[in-house]
């Protein structure tokens, strides 16, 4: 066993001051780590061995994470890429939005433990409609507010806790309990930073998500972003440019739910009993409205796929598609979920249909669909061999959990070994490998008896997954260039699932046939 630091995050002057002291150091890029890697699965060479020939070669390492992450579809190589970017003067509202990214890593300056003062931001729109002034002035008298409100809960928060109080040591927290109440005062404008890691893929994500958000300030950033990361891994950002799923989808979806929500909806009853006498609303703390009984998710189960007897589909979210509607609605409108569902279940076939189409009209076959669709939860039990259980333990969104490999679910044999005649060889090496496992398990050695088994040799594994990532699933390993192990694998998953929830899964295929699906679905 060898363990090589391979490389790690130094800050950026470090690294400008080493190509000012030294020449032609085009190597300084983190595309060679994840060319080399990206080489790991095809080539016999040791690891470093290939990061050394990557830094040689930077051109054609480029090309290579070209070729394997954007033609192939392998975006994990760009996750080796890493990224420390310092984001200074954004608003507290788009700091909202650049953490829905979950997959990097954030340290955003602390309400509760930075008192701030006068700084905000004043958004390019509102300038624009000429309300700058008003606007900097609410700002000043809730920054105003805040302050005065701090003195006075500081002294108010240690008399409170003498025990705490009288300790020195404790005096930072006590005024952070000060600090985060009178937070409750000022404005989303307010600025702030954070620092932020993230890999190439998600970086490259994130560009094209704020070039379509339609706030200014997002869009700079995005545009910010960029300039600073694209001459560093230029072969793994290439998608930069909102697309008109990222553009149009969220604005349709709106569109399409404000037409469901009419004025004579029964709804609005509910809407119109939560506001005030004057109207607005405001200042009322409404409670969450219960579902009703039918509402509430219980198991279902569902007998063995016909197709393969190695899926078992023991659990969906019950009425799964008319939760995934209920969700669309939710995020699109300003309705409280009871409503969304209620609304949901009143929806003809057509409109259905319809909505459903309005969220994937503009996907193309690189996007993720919407997160909604995570709402939507499918638990399968699959019996499957170690080769295959090799590649799908890859999918780290999805819940897996396995038990032990088991002789006694026999084996899986690749159909190409009978067909060259060595499929009796196949059985007599496999009944040879299971007698001496069995001889293990019988001794001081039972523990280390798995090592004897092959790839062809079975487990059982549980799998839960949202729709969202059964998506993603069947877009790379339905696709006629997976391994066909895992390709059978996840076409009788998905035969499964499509039953439980056709128009969930309405676009849900592999990367090779999405063309062909979107044409049959859309018409065009």
């Amino acid at each position: 066993m060898k363990v090589v630091l391979a490389g790690y995050n130094i800050d950026y002057e470090t690294i400008m001051d080493i190509e000012d002291r030294c020449e032609d150091l085009e190597e300084l890029t983190p595309e060679t780590i994840a060319a080399a890697y990206a080489r790991i699965s095809r080539s016999p060479r040791p690891v470093n061995e290939l990061r050394a020939i990557a830094r040689g070669e930077v051109d054609k390492a480029r090309q290579s994470n070209r070729t394997i992450v954007f033609e192939m579809g392998h975006g994990s190589i760009a996750e080796h890429a890493v990224f420390n970017l310092d984001i200074l003067g954004v608003s507290r509202l788009l700091v909202e939005d650049i953490e829905r990214f979950r997959l990097c890593s954030y340290t955003e300056k602390s309400q509760r433990y930075v008192l701030f003062q006068d700084d905000f931001v004043v958004p390019e729109e509102i300038e624009k409609a000429g309300l700058a002034g008003p606007f900097a002035e609410v700002i000043r008298r809730q920054n105003s507010f805040y302050r005065e409100c701090y003195e006075r809960l500081r002294p108010h928060v240690f008399a409170r806790h003498p025990e705490l109080a009288g300790d020195p040591a404790h005096r930072s927290l006590l005024e952070g309990w000060a600090k985060e109440d009178a937070r409750y005062a000022i404005a989303l404008a307010t600025e702030t930073q954070l620092g932020m890691t993230l890999n190439a893929r998600n970086l490259e994500l994130m560009v094209r998500r704020l070039a379509a958000h339609p706030l200014k300030e997002a869009r700079d950033l995005s545009a910010a972003l960029y300039k600073a990361t694209r001459s560093i891994a230029p072969s793994l950002v290439r998608y930069t440019e909102a697309t008109d799923y990222d553009l149009r989808t969220r604005r349709e979806l709106r569109e399409a739910a404000a037409a469901l929500f009419g004025e004579d909806d029964p709804d609005d009853r509910e809407r119109r009993e939560a506001r005030d006498d004057d109207g607005t609303g405001a200042g009322r703390a409404v409670q969450p409205s219960p579902g009703s009984g039918d509402d509430a998710a219980a198991p279902t189960t569902a007998a063995p796929t016909a197709s393969r007897d190695a899926v078992f589909l023991a659990y969906v979210t019950p009425e799964a598609d008319l939760r995934l509607l209920a969700a669309l609605l939710h995020s699109s409108s300003r309705r409280p979920l009871s409503s969304c569902l209620s609304r949901a279940r009143r929806l003809d076939a057509g409109q259905r249909m319809n909505l459903v189409k309005t969220a994937l009209r503009h996907l193309r076959s690189h996007d993720a669909v919407l997160r909604e669709f995570e709402y939507v939860d499918l638990l399968f039990e699959l019996t499957v061999s170690a080769g295959c259980f090799a590649q799908l333990k890859r999918h780290r969104m999805a819940t897996i959990t396995a038990q032990g490999y088991d002789p006694g679910l026999g084996v899986v044999m690749p159909p190409s070994i009978a067909a060259i005649g060595m499929d009796e060889s196949f059985r007599k090496l496999m009944d040879d490998t299971g007698k001496l496992h069995e001889r293990l398990r019988e001794t001081e050695a039972a523990e280390a008896a798995p090592y004897i088994l092959t790839n062809a040799h079975r487990r059982r594994v549980a799998l839960k997954v949202n729709a969202r990532e059964l998506y993603h699933i069947a877009r790379l390993r339905a696709d006629r260039h997976a391994q066909w192990d895992i390709r059978e694998l996840t076409t009788a998953m998905l035969a499964a699932a499509e039953r439980a929830m056709p128009l969930t899964l309405l676009m849900a295929a592999g990367k090779d046939g999405f063309a062909d699906l979107y044409r049959l679905r859309f018409g065009n």
